[in-house]
């Protein structure tokens, strides 16, 4: 099968990216540096043309790995950061007053060793600045030749649609996977009302839709699953029933459940681009190979059926990381 890429704006990238937040940091202890670079580079030799990193992953950390990797490789890929979520004295912070975008984007370049981002966003809404100061500042830096386009994280469609009045915006990035469907409620529709291509983080459920099972009482210390209700009992085991549907789905294609979980995704939003993380090499090219799987209908239906939101066990964040994000909820949430 021929996979067809898709757009980011004018540019066109394969359908599945690669989130690199797992290389340093939120689901166990970081990889070791050349493991990290070996990891990225082989990504950008399969076809990877689409790398997320953000400012506040590692500590920055991981826009310097990205920088390493792609030295000789710049022009290969399109190349995504994320500013607002930050870091001053090991701490995070969350600021997007203009001169604090300004200046986390000069960093940010510093970083990744590279003279533009091809798309920037907004990492997370700060409730003390006006998302139109904010694209304000991003626009300066698109005119100055900074950035080359605009996105935003984890916000609602009220907001994308502010934001997209002062300066055209290019992707918006938000969970969605089988696991978390909150985007269908408002997000997609503005998507694809305003020409905003749609960019689903943990496309996997966080590992819980992987092959190997995840055990809650393996995770490694700072793995952020120990503070989300879905990764820890009673959520956990109630929703085991469900992934073993999704392993019976996979195993009736001759795929695997992340292959399966991701070709839904790229079904439920043809421009839509997935960007599974990882730091296991076949699972990255498993992840990029989901690309040529297409779903039969009458499995999308049931997917969709035994999927529905009201069929999963918990909420998707703590009650803190929830006051983070302005991303619509259900009413049964």
């Amino acid at each position: 099968m021929t996979v067809v890429k898709r757009k980011i704006g004018t540019l066109e990238v394969h359908p599945i990216g690669l989130g690199c937040m797992n290389l340093s940091h939120a689901y166990g202890p970081a990889q070791e540096h050349d493991d990290a670079i070996a990891f990225l580079r082989k990504a950008i030799d399969i076809g990877y043309d689409f790398l997320d990193t953000a400012t506040i992953y590692g500590m920055g950390g991981n826009e310097k790995l990205l920088g390493e990797a792609l030295k000789g490789r710049r022009s290969k890929v399109v190349l995504a950061s994320k500013c607002v979520m930050g870091f001053k004295d090991g701490k995070r912070l969350l600021d997007a007053r203009p001169e604090a975008i300004k200046s986390a984007c000069e960093a940010s370049l510093g970083r990744l060793q590279t003279d533009v981002i091809d798309l920037y966003y907004m990492h997370r809404p700060d409730p003390k600045v006006p998302i139109e100061e904010s694209v304000g500042a991003l626009a300066d830096l698109v005119g100055q030749g900074k950035i080359r386009m605009i996105g935003l994280s984890e916000m609602s469609a009220d907001t994308v649609r502010r934001a997209h009045a002062v300066h055209p915006i290019s992707a918006i990035q938000s969970e969605y996977s089988l696991m978390t469907r909150n985007p269908e409620i408002a997000v997609l529709d503005v998507c694809h009302a305003l020409g905003i291509t749609f960019v689903p983080f943990s496309p996997v459920g966080r590992g819980y839709l992987a092959d190997e099972p995840l055990d809650p009482s393996g995770y490694k210390e700072g793995d952020l699953r120990l503070t989300f209700p879905r990764f820890t009992d009673p959520h956990f085991s109630a929703n085991l029933g469900l992934l073993d549907k999704a392993r019976q789905h996979a195993a009736d294609l001759g795929c695997t459940t992340a292959q399966l979980a991701l070709a839904w995704t790229l079904a439920q939003d043809k421009g839509a681009v997935p960007i599974p993380g990882t730091t296991n090499l076949k699972h990255m090219e498993d992840n990029f190979n989901a690309a040529s799987i297409v779903l039969p209908a009458e499995v999308l239906a049931t997917l969709n059926d035994e999927f529905s939101p009201e069929a999963i066990s918990g909420p998707r964040y703590s009650a803190p990381a929830q006051a983070s994000v302005t991303t619509e909820r259900f009413a049964f949430e």
